[in-house]
């Protein structure tokens, strides 16, 4: 097999076999096939695309090119959710301790920031001593104990994806559908999951920018997953404004704590319950019998009630966080300088574009724009005012929380128009634009 037959016949918009495909994923995870080489045959894909059964062959290629995590020693049937990256999407710190506290067990690896959405890694590291950087056996030790962990993934998992995505960033290859699916299922399929919740954004603070193209995004994932054998649901949320108050690490872990003990904003209340509510659905096995309204109910229940805050503390305990920080929040990194955001004109909140608030807190030092770059765990922005609330000339829109003043000054430059206003009523944002079920595919 030669890796020039490859690029012609996919340069020709034909299939390639699964045996073809895996020659590709493990020579040039080996080294064997030159960059050149793997940069023509993914332009060639961005252009011609790939069938479904291709697809499916290039993810389970590039997830088993590395270690393939097996969870059986700590639940038969583990359950897992993953979010294509969004403005103030503190979910999973919420999520994963709701779920675990009906007795499903939890074990998530998870990864961090780069460019305008935040890690959940990096969020978690707010919290003094919390070690995300576990080995396997601690992994292992945690998940049975505490019924929760959730730490860095793996280099030795999808490596194939890894040394793929860096190829695809320098040449042009990043927006092809078949390639940003494969790249986010081959690690969820990897990190042993039996059923998969997707949290799919669709808006200006997200990559798909239509609830349109999340569908197709969403489509693709679930496919994969469901002919790789796996429970699957994506549903697709609304990304046009930041998701809760809070931007920023510190001020995120705060938001998210509040929300567990059933004092946080709706939105991200309500977000959560959904997808928890999917997740718990997918833990009885993905069966269609289950009452997913009725779910929903006990989940809001759970989380008004403050029941799932333990599982979040056990969790920080059994990482080395300081527990100090989650009881008494004003312990978590405190920014210098805070300068408020007013409005200028009276009326309706018509946007608060989440892409701006994002390249904001990003400006302010709360997330990187290279690998190398240190994070501000303190920095970041609350937003006060969302779509469609009644505003008053004069009233606060926006808490800024910077360290440095110049930084200070470039994020408000980049937030002076982030909140447009209406004379005339305007209709609040929806939180969700529908849901790809993986029974339907």
């Amino acid at each position: 097999m030669r890796m020039i037959d490859l690029i012609e016949k996919k340069r020709d918009g034909q299939p390639l076999s699964n045996s073809e495909i895996r020659f590709f994923i493990n020579g040039f995870t080996a080294g064997d096939i030159p960059d050149y080489q793997a940069s023509a045959l993914l332009m060639a894909i961005f252009f011609q695309g790939m069938s479904r059964a291709e697809t499916v062959n290039l993810t389970m290629a590039m997830a088993e090119s590395g270690d393939m995590l097996d969870l059986s020693d700590i639940t038969d049937y583990a359950v897992d959710k993953h979010s294509s990256g969004g403005v103030g999407d503190k979910t999973s710190l919420i999520v994963l301790p709701l779920v675990a506290s009906f007795g499903v067990p939890i074990a998530k690896m998870s990864g961090r920031g780069l460019g305008f959405t935040g890690g959940t890694l990096d969020k978690l590291e707010s919290i003094s001593g919390y070690d995300a950087n576990l080995s396997e056996t601690e992994f292992r030790r945690i998940a049975r104990e505490t019924g929760i962990v959730l730490a860095g993934q793996s280099k030795s998992m999808a490596p194939a994806d890894g040394k793929i995505y860096a190829l695809r960033d320098v040449t042009g290859t990043v927006a092809s559908l078949p390639l940003i699916a494969s790249s986010i299922m081959s690690k969820k399929l990897a990190a042993g999951a039996g059923g998969i919740v997707l949290d799919v954004k669709a808006g200006n603070g997200s990559f798909m920018k239509t609830p349109g193209e999340a569908r197709a995004l969403a489509t693709a994932m679930v496919r994969i997953g469901v002919d790789a054998g796996r429970d699957m649901v994506a549903l697709l949320s609304d990304m046009n404004q930041p998701l809760g108050a809070a931007v920023g690490n510190a001020l995120e872990v705060s938001e998210a704590v509040k929300t567990l003990k059933g004092k946080g904003p709706e939105d991200i209340h309500d977000h959560c319950v959904e997808i928890a509510a999917h997740m718990l659905r997918l833990a009885g096995r993905g069966e269609s019998r289950t009452d997913l309204t009725e779910t929903r109910h006990e989940v809001d229940r759970a989380l008004r009630s403050g029941d799932a805050f333990e599982y979040f503390g056990r969790m920080v305990a059994a990482h080395g966080g300081d527990l100090r920080q989650v009881e008494d929040l004003s312990r978590l990194p405190q920014a210098r300088l805070r300068y408020n955001l007013l409005a200028r004109d009276g009326g309706f909140v018509a946007a608060v574009e989440a892409d701006k608030v994002a390249w904001a807190a990003l400006a302010l030092g709360a997330g990187r724009s290279s690998k190398e770059d240190a994070i501000d765990h303190a920095v970041g922005i609350e937003i006060h005012a969302n779509v469609g609330d009644p505003v008053s000339a004069g009233e606060l829109l926006m808490t800024v929380h910077a360290n440095d003043d110049g930084r200070l000054q470039a994020a408000l430059e980049l937030l002076a128009d982030a909140v447009k206003h209406s004379a005339e009523p305007v209709p609040r944002l929806p939180l969700f634009h529908g849901v790809v079920e993986g029974r339907d595919m």
